[in-house]
């Protein structure tokens, strides 16, 4: 198993080693000069790239032949360069010079040039001066100028300082250049220069030199207003575009903002861009002011550095009207494109003073300022793209305006786009609100803009799994509802709805109800429901009234509450001892209703005076009067009462004095009653008690 591993190891690193003990590679043809500095040398300077192994020890050695064929060489070790001395060659002779390598692998030998040596003289670099003066020019000055040479040619390139292309021009025997017309202001400018001697070679580039030209800025600010979403939301923040370099023409210090309220009042803020202090916030391209516009009928800006500030620009905030086009318009969207198209309406505000049309694009969710941009096009112009960065399964709405020439913009339409479309998500809210016999209405809530993921084109909904029904989605963000026919009544539903996009149908949320039953058969059922009840109630009901119907038969005439004359029950021994004898419940005020014909063996009456009106049955606080105590002085335990009038008769005292009353009277009681006290009073009479 070790031998295996060494063997592997062996073949992988082979190709290594082959590689490594393969023959040398030959260094690069050497350039060689003679350098003028603070005045010319006399030797030659050579020097030479080469691809080495570093773990394998390499030497270097420099040669050369003169016309003469008479070889030279000298050892640099492992420096790349070499130098040959005056004395090895002679001035204005042709020269042939090569470079060798050496190493344990063998030796190389590189190209061979050959080359006068009287054109060898390499100047130093130019060194560059420049003065802010209009037009703005740069000057050098050259070894070339001294009095023993001569300049030959001079180069000059620039580049902005963003960039990364050089402009080169040649400018000859010269050693100042006009940048006239070629560098806009304001921006910073990068320089080089190269000169040659009249015989020579040409020097290396200058050391980079910048520079920074300013002027006032020109044109105007192109400010807007993002109103969020919908466009007519009721605060909007203003927003301009940084000025291009071309118009800014140097470093824009701040921003000058005029704000005409509603009111008819001014306001002036002027914003350092150094110090906004939370109200201006900017990004690459972009500056919006951090303040609300609710009360803010129109706003002017404009940009100034140190050399002076741009024509103000005006716009209006508030939107006057909103105008539909026959023809929505037509937005084609991907990641890094938005084109969109349309048709001039046919009704346009004041036609004639149109100046131009505004398309922006707004992404759904991002606060005021924030994924917003816009583009001006001409009034002929009905198709225009906009490049930027479209995050997929995002919602932008695209809107176009049509903008006069006082600044005012009119809404023309709208309409709502995704760069990519996905899986929606589940609809919200997903309910029945109203249930009959034949028909049920749905409602649901779309998902978040946010998280729609696509366009929806249409809702699906399902019954049973069986029909599925399409519901359009105009207008896309309101709440949906839907009624649902053909159910069958007192019936068990089970209803899905799904959203759908250009990618595909979204997740089911699925409930359930029952339809109710037919009005007729509602009826029959409840009239069913209540003759049940009814019979089972008639019985007890029967019950109830012959109960009552019997108790009142037995009792009216035993109650003594329906006289206006009462015998006082809480001072009557008499009803004392009734109360343990009888246990029934009107035993305390009414005689017993199982005697037919009731013997009265004692009787005990006290006449309450009181006015006629009062004579009925009180509360016992109110029927506790003081009675005299004839022939029977026994105290009540309970109310300790001795007044109380009484009177006992035998049932054989009450015949003797019933044929007394016959024999002494002209007449019967039926013919002329007795006023007399006691009987008027207290005493019933025989018809009351034959009737009871």
């Amino acid at each position: 198993m070790a031998a295996g591993w060494l063997l592997s190891i062996l073949v992988v690193n082979m190709p290594i080693l082959f590689a490594a003990a393969g023959p040398l590679e030959p260094p690069s043809k050497p350039e060689c000069h003679i350098p003028c500095c603070d005045s010319c040398g006399v030797d030659i300077h050579c020097s030479w790239n080469h691809r080495f192994d570093p773990q394998v020890p390499t030497n270097y050695s420099l040669h050369w032949e003169t016309l003469h064929s008479k070889e030279g060489r000298v050892d640099t070790g492992t420096s790349l360069s070499g130098l040959i001395d005056r004395e090895h060659f002679f001035m204005n002779s042709e020269l042939r010079v090569w470079a060798q390598a050496v190493s344990k692998h063998g030796s190389a030998k590189s190209q061979v040039i050959i080359f006068n040596t009287g054109d060898l003289v390499k100047p130093s670099s130019p060194v560059i001066s420049w003065s802010p003066q209009d037009p703005l020019e740069i000057s050098w000055s050259s070894i070339c100028q001294d009095p023993h040479l001569s300049l030959g040619s001079c180069d000059v390139r620039f580049r902005p300082e963003v960039g990364k292309l050089w402009h080169e021009e040649e400018v000859g025997a010269q050693v100042i250049y006009e940048f006239s017309g070629l560098i806009p202001a304001g921006l910073v400018y990068e320089f080089q220069v190269r000169c040659s001697c009249a015989t020579g070679m040409m020097s290396d580039w200058s050391a980079t030199h910048r520079i920074s030209y300013e002027k006032a800025p020109t044109g105007q600010m192109d400010v807007w207003r993002d109103c969020g979403m919908p466009a007519t939301n009721i605060d909007c923040a203003l927003i301009w575009k940084k000025l291009p370099l071309s118009q800014a023409r140097g470093h824009i210090l701040g921003y000058e903002v005029t704000l005409f309220s509603k009111h008819s009042t001014t306001a002036f803020v002027n914003i350092s861009v150094a110090e906004p202090r939370g109200r201006l916030v900017c990004d690459e391209l972009q500056c919006y002011l951090n303040s609300s516009l609710k009360s803010v009928s129109s706003a002017s800006i404009s940009a100034y550095n140190a050399h002076g500030a741009t024509v103000p620009s005006y716009l209006t905030i508030a939107v006057p009207g909103e105008m539909r086009s026959e023809h929505p318009i037509d937005v084609r969207m991907n990641m890094a494109n938005l084109t969109v198209s349309w048709e001039l309406p046919s009704q346009l505000p004041e036609a004639t003073s149109v100046k131009e049309f505004v398309v922006q694009y707004k992404e759904a969710g991002r606060l005021l300022g924030k994924g917003f941009d816009w583009i001006r096009v001409n009034k002929t112009c009905t198709t225009v793209t906009l490049t930027g960065r479209f995050e997929k399964y995002k919602p932008y709405q695209v809107s176009l305006f049509a903008v006069t020439s006082n600044q005012e913009s009119h809404h023309i339409s709208s309409v709502m786009e995704y760069s990519a479309h996905g899986i929606p998500a589940k609809v919200r809210s997903f309910k029945v609100t109203s249930i009959a016999a034949t028909h049920a209405t749905l409602f649901w809530e779309p998902a978040l803009l946010s998280m729609q993921n696509g366009l929806i084109l249409h809702y699906e909904i399902g019954v049973h799994g069986q029909t599925v029904y399409k519901v359009s989605t105009s207008p896309q963000d309101e709440n949906k509802t839907f009624e649902l026919p053909n159910l069958s009544p007192d019936e068990e539903y089970e209803v899905w709805i799904k959203a759908v996009t250009k990618a595909g149908p979204g997740a089911n949320v699925t409930i359930s109800f029952i339809t109710k039953q037919q009005e007729h058969l509602e009826l029959k059922s409840k009239s069913h429901v209540f003759a049940f009840l009814l019979l089972l109630c008639l019985p007890v009901i029967i019950c109830c009234l012959l109960v009552l119907f019997s108790f009142h038969k037995g009792t009216s005439k035993a109650c003594l509450c329906i006289n206006e004359n009462v015998p006082d029950p809480y001072n009557s021994t008499i009803f004392e001892m009734m109360k343990y004898q009888v246990n029934e419940p009107l035993a305390w005020i009414c005689v017993p209703i199982h005697e037919p014909h009731p013997i009265m063996s004692m009787l005990e009456v006290v006449e309450i005076q009181r006015p006629v009106w009062e004579r009925k049955c009180l509360p016992e606080d109110q029927t506790r009067p003081a009675v005299a105590s004839e022939g029977y002085t026994r105290r009540t335990h309970r109310y300790g009462r001795d007044e109380y009038s009484k009177m006992v008769d035998s049932e054989e005292e009450k015949d003797v004095s019933g044929v007394a009353g016959r024999d002494d009277g002209s007449s019967s009681s039926e013919e002329e009653p007795d006023t007399s006290g006691y009987e008027q009073h207290f005493m019933p009479t025989a018809a009351e008690i034959l009737d009871g």
